[in-house]
């Protein structure tokens, strides 16, 4: 199942983090002085909730618990943000202790109000070295400002899936490693009809279900914000260059208005009807989790390739953008100790990681775990687990208010490739500054 992060979401749940920060005053400690060898329950509250998600989740509790007899699990599923956020404001003893949230967005509020616990002092009382246990991204969207009040529990890497069989009709023998390439190609297997398709390249509106600004502006490895936390995306020539590429996308297979009306057709994106299931598209960017979907739905034509770079940066090739699920500590947990052993095993036990990945498909989250002769050997999945581990991919970096900012520039993208802003060097000036007033006044 799609662990994708809502940025709309993200921001939806801002207010209620933010209450929690001030509800939460004088009912949490940061202090963890319980007995982790004494005989205790705790709670883990997660949000996955399809039956092999709850069966996985539930298999690596009963590992956790054999080898830690004298702790106890209760475990939760299908707990989202505001289940959370509601649970640890009122705190008590029906508040988790340990909590695993999609929504890698809010991890700046986790951590700067205080509703996760700081995990530093933890990892080093166990002596672990985040930089040679997790892989760069995925430590990046765990911590904020300095404080790691998260860990990653699996993670979501985005590439190329591509119609192996529309490919051998258009006479295309390789999937486009470069952004000129991956326009012809696009155009090469565009079939008009009308002021309709038949079948398209590539649908390039960001509508477009995965077709992100984000998820594409990570293949010119952009950077959000400058040293002083302001935004800079009018300053970051990647931005320019992204959007550029889009709205020449856009020309070049048939205009918004044709595009827009052909999206109106497509099936649910998580549905047996998506359009790269069902051939409508034959490309498109996505993760780890579509090519089971895809066989789910009896597609087995798809095929998975990193997605192309830019032409001036043809030597990154193999590079995307990661995302995936954070666990962390309730701040309000009077059992911190235990609920760290949990924690620990969950994200650094190799057997665990590779046996969670391997049963729900998404990447695994340390460096061990991705190079385990245990993990699923599946040529696509291998593939996502290749992009996982390139030196040059990226993810979207937290912030104080969770993912406003993306929220901000996906507004703008809209706007822009429909018409209604034609100005791009002034709109992305329009961008930092709503950021930057956003950012300040959640502060």
């Amino acid at each position: 199942m799609s662990r994708i992060r809502k940025a709309a979401a993200a921001v939806a749940a801002s207010a209620a983090i933010t209450l929690l920060a001030s509800a939460c005053t004088g009912q949490s400690s940061t202090s963890a002085d319980d007995d982790a060898s004494k005989d205790v329950t705790i709670t883990f509250w997660h949000g996955w909730s399809a039956p092999n998600e709850l069966k996985a989740i539930n298999d690596n509790v009963a590992r956790f618990e054999k080898a830690h007899p004298n702790i106890h699990v209760k475990v939760q599923g299908n707990i989202t943000d505001d289940k959370i956020n509601q649970a640890l404001r009122a705190g008590g003893s029906k508040a988790p202790d340990v909590v695993s949230s999609f929504t890698t967005d809010n991890v700046g509020q986790f951590c700067s109000s205080g509703t996760f616990a700081d995990l530093a002092p933890f990892l080093q009382k166990s002596k672990i070295d985040p930089a040679a246990t997790f892989p760069k991204p995925m430590l990046e969207y765990t911590q904020f400002e300095g404080k790691r009040c998260s860990l990653p529990l699996l993670g979501d890497a985005y590439g190329l899936y591509y119609n192996t069989k529309e490919f051998a009709a258009a006479g295309i023998k390789a999937p486009p490693k470069t952004l000129s390439e991956f326009k012809a190609d696009a155009v090469k297997l565009t079939k008009s009809s009308g002021d309709s398709y038949s079948q398209l390249g590539f649908m390039p509106d960001f509508h477009g279900y995965e077709s992100t600004p984000m998820h594409i502006a990570a293949q010119w490895g952009v950077k959000y914000f400058d040293a002083s936390g302001k935004s800079q995306v009018a300053k970051d020539p990647g931005f320019a260059a992204m959007f550029g590429w889009q709205q020449d996308m856009v020309k070049a297979l048939g205009g918004f208005s044709k595009l827009e009306k052909y999206r109106a057709g497509f099936g649910d994106e998580f549905g047996a009807k998506n359009p790269l299931q069902t051939g409508q598209v034959a490309m498109g960017i996505d993760g780890e989790w579509r090519a089971g979907m895809a066989k789910d739905a009896g597609m087995n034509d798809l095929a998975v390739a990193p997605f192309p770079v830019p032409d001036d940066q043809a030597a990154s090739y193999g590079k995307g953008y990661l995302s995936g699920t954070i666990i962390g500590i309730a701040n309000t947990s009077a059992k911190k100790n235990a609920a760290w052993e949990l924690v620990k095993f969950m994200t650094t036990d190799t057997d665990a990681v590779v046996s969670f990945a391997n049963a729900i498909h998404n990447v695994p989250s340390t460096l061990a775990a991705l190079t385990s002769p245990k993990l699923d050997q599946d040529p696509s999945f291998k593939t996502f687990l290749d992009i996982a581990q390139n030196p040059d991919s990226t993810t979207t970096p937290p912030s104080v208010n969770g993912g406003a900012y993306q929220v901000t520039l996906q507004d703008f993208g809209y706007s822009y490739e429909s018409g209604k802003s034609r100005d791009l060097a002034q709109g992305l000036k329009g961008v930092d500054t709503q950021v930057d007033k956003d950012i300040a006044q959640a502060k």
